[in-house]
């Protein structure tokens, strides 16, 4: 599986489990609604910063968002 769509996948899961909106990551995280979005869907690719960043947003580790994720 391509890794933005793994981080993505990890990031939507992690953001609904916390009970979060696109929205509230954004202001927590500093990126755009629109960033958040395009990263879930897998049209971004996130650096090493903005996977730490994101995964603080979440309160995750970034290991989480870059797990593989099993089928």
């Amino acid at each position: 599986m391509d890794m933005r769509k793994v981080i993505g996948a990890n990031f939507a899961r992690l953001r609904k489990e916390k009970g979060l909106t696109q929205e509230a990551v954004a202001e927590k995280s500093g990126f755009s609604q629109s960033y958040i979005g395009w990263l879930e869907r897998g049209q971004r690719n996130p650096t090493a910063i903005s996977i730490w960043m994101l995964a603080q947003s979440v309160d995750a580790m970034p290991a989480d968002l870059v797990q593989p994720i099993s089928d």
